[in-house]
């Protein structure tokens, strides 16, 4: 594990001196950072997990606690905030924060079996098995309040199979329940009665008419806004009037949902890129800004035309189209130009328009990104390149804040120097520069 002093000293890729971080803004940082992949949790090629477990006893308790809920209320993390509660759990200076703590960064009941994973994570054993350590008191505490908080579809929804099921948590913790109805859905849970939920997987599973479902489950507001565009070439088949579909598309909750997901959709559902689009301007109206001016540059050369990887549909141009259109609309002020061959600025359309714009701006040739950033780059300016980066020629360093998104990186991370590199595709990517630049300054 990496050693940690009082003062971070901070340097960029090329090993020399930059900004110095105090512990606490480095937590932060960390933190930050899992918004991009917090499954992995890379950074510049060191675990941001061991960042995270070096720095929580070098933070002071209450802020400690306050970026684990930050982290879970604010950036909408689920893992991370876990991990920093189960490392405040192994210190005694923090240890009398963790119910509390606990007790609000769970907001799922599948949370609370994650969060025993991650406890029990340290302790393998020869053959991968948890060694299951005694849990501290706190964590029992914060765990039984945590429970209290769900109902029984909740329960049912997220009981799933694995090492730890909710019913271990409640042996574990011996909560007690609210009320006597409380109990009895807790003794249903136990005896693993519980009624299976009500969710458009069950339903569509279960062989039933697929017309009739769907409309029962728009209905009763059962299906999510991702599982409505998941499912949407789904319920054309199945003949659900368009009237139907287009309100669902209208009244359905959009803040987690991100442009590029709407892109993929219309490309199958062509018919509906009025309200797909509406939806798409919605969801991104309550973004963090970017303040000043803003440059952005979009590879659109051959290779962008690719799959994003072998699991995904998505091309790499409908990635960086998505994170523009997000860009656009986000940037107080805004230039947008592709490169190929050449450079072409575009006029800052919106929504689809500009997805539009972006592809048809020129041929799809080679990648001469050294070329475009010398040609558009200028002080003052931030400039965000969205790219794969099989570039023909050698890139400068940026003049003012760059940020370099290679989109088709396999390998994930991000990389201060010159650039601010981020390798691997990442929905959160702008939410994270602007969130970067607060935290920077």
């Amino acid at each position: 594990m990496a050693t940690i002093n009082k003062i971070m000293r901070a340097f960029t890729r090329e090993g020399a001196r930059s900004k110095r971080f105090t512990p606490e803004m480095e937590l932060r940082r960390a933190l930050l950072n899992c918004l991009l992949w917090e499954n992995q949790f890379y950074e510049d090629g060191v675990a941001i997990a061991d960042r995270i477990k070096a720095l929580v006893p070098l933070v002071a308790p209450e802020r400690t606690a306050e970026l684990a809920i930050a982290a879970r209320e604010t950036m909408k993390l689920r893992h991370a905030p876990l991990l920093v509660v189960r490392e405040m759990a192994r210190h005694p200076t923090h240890r009398g924060l963790v119910a509390d703590t606990l007790a609000r960064v769970i907001q799922r009941p599948d949370e609370m079996t994650e969060l025993l994973a991650i406890y029990w994570a340290d302790a393998l054993g020869p053959q991968q098995q948890r060694k299951r350590q005694p849990v501290s008191a706190q964590i029992k505490k914060g765990l039984a309040r945590a429970l209290t908080k769900f109902d029984a579809y909740q329960l049912a929804k997220y009981d799933r199979d694995g090492a730890v099921r909710i019913k271990d948590v409640l042996f574990l913790v011996h909560a007690k329940p609210k009320d006597a109805a409380q109990e009895k859905v807790w003794k249903q849970l136990v005896d693993g009665e519980l009624a299976s939920p009500d969710t458009w997987e069950v339903s569509l599973s279960s062989g039933k008419d697929k017309r009739g479902t769907f409309e029962r489950l728009i209905a009763k507001n059962r299906l999510g806004g991702l599982a409505l565009l998941r499912n949407l070439r789904l319920m054309q088949k199945a003949e659900v009037p368009r009237r139907t579909i287009a309100e669902a598309i209208d009244a359905m909750r959009t803040d987690r949902i991100l442009p590029y997901r709407f892109i993929t959709v219309a490309r199958y559902a062509p018919d509906f890129e009025p309200e797909l689009e509406a939806a798409m301007l919605k969801s991104v109206k309550d973004y963090a800004r970017l303040d000043g001016r803003t440059r952005l540059l979009i590879d659109v050369s051959g290779s962008m035309f690719s799959p994003l990887s072998a699991q995904s549909e998505m091309t790499r141009a409908e990635a960086a189209c998505g994170l523009a259109i997000l860009a656009r609309e986000v940037c107080d002020e805004v230039e947008i130009f592709t490169f190929s061959n050449e450079v072409v600025k575009l006029p800052p359309r919106r929504g689809f328009a500009l997805r539009d714009a972006i592809i048809g701006s020129q041929p799809h040739g080679g990648t001469y990104l050294g070329k475009a950033v010398t040609e558009i780059d200028r002080k003052g300016d931030r400039l965000i390149v969205f790219t794969d980066e099989q570039s023909h020629d050698q890139v400068p360093a940026p003049k003012g804040r760059g940020y370099m998104v290679n989109v088709a990186s396999y390998q994930h991370g991000v990389g201060h120097g010159p650039w601010t590199r981020v390798d691997g595709f990442s929905e959160a990517v702008i939410a994270w520069i602007a969130a970067s630049e607060q935290t920077m300054h």
